[in-house]
């Protein structure tokens, strides 16, 4: 285990006692939030039996959704926190979900051509390299399987979402592939029930580019079935709100891929 991934696993499971938004389990989920949830983009159909690895996407959310579809589910993340939620979700539903603590880069603990969907939410902008990571989901996946992955709008993060001076926010970094972005974000504010927050630590969190992503995937024999921009729904958003800030430019963006080998 490499100092970057130490550092972000004892980040990450200090952000889940913090329960960060990510790290709180979906235990009221219904079967029908679920299929709503998963089959939103109208790439996914009938997951009843399907192999199904969450990776790098603990929490008690993703696992519990594919779970509740049916879904044969094993989640693999790196924070012991996080896969303590899936659990205690798993649990919860009476679900049989298997949880395994490792680095997304290193999936040799599956067998080749295994699963059928491979699900990442947010979460390869915590390694300073994806070729590593579409490496191994292409060996670990079926031919003809799905690939999910959401990463930051690369365009996103070289903007200033805190400074609106009434007609724009301001570019404020070079666009360069790697940057660590936690150079510039130190800490995290997360939010209490009452309200209030915390701050703690930043894990490593690194820009991809989009030429980077898209170019690395087809590269790996992936093929682009879709891409989807997240933007927070708000009618009238009020200037200089995060919900202002996304219908500006959308900060995340999610994609699925067809591995053809």
């Amino acid at each position: 285990m490499d100092n970057i991934i130490k550092t972000n696993r004892e980040r990450w499971n200090a952000l889940a006692r913090a329960n960060v938004e990510y790290s709180q389990p979906f235990l009221d989920f219904t079967r029908e939030q679920a299929a709503e949830y998963i089959y939103r983009h109208g790439v996914l159909k009938d997951l009843n039996g399907k192999n199904v690895l969450c990776l790098a996407s603990g929490g008690g959310q993703d696992s519990v959704a594919f779970g509740l579809l049916g879904a044969d589910v094993t989640m693999l993340d790196l924070s012991d926190v996080q896969l303590e939620r899936d659990r205690q979700a798993a649990e919860h539903h009476g679900l049989n979900i298997k949880t395994v603590q490792g680095d997304m880069r290193d999936l040799s603990t599956f067998s080749d051509n295994h699963f059928n969907i491979v699900w990442q939410v947010y979460s390869i902008n915590f390694i300073p390299s994806v070729e590593s990571v579409f490496r191994e989901v292409w060996r670990v996946l079926k031919p003809s399987g799905v690939y999910f992955l959401q990463f930051a709008n690369p365009f996103a993060i070289g903007i200033d979402e805190e400074k609106w001076d009434g007609k724009a926010y301001p570019l404020n970094s070079l666009y360069i592939e790697g940057e660590d972005l936690s150079e510039r974000f130190p800490q995290w504010d997360v939010v209490q029930p009452g309200g209030t927050s915390v701050k703690r630590d930043s894990p490593h969190e690194f820009r991809h580019t989009l030429g980077t992503v898209l170019n690395t995937m087809a590269g790996n024999g992936f093929v682009l079935l879709g891409l989807w921009e997240w933007m927070r729904p708000d009618e009238e958003p009020q200037a200089g709100s995060w919900a202002h800030f996304t219908q500006v430019i959308p900060p995340y963006l999610s994609t699925f891929w067809r591995l053809e080998k």
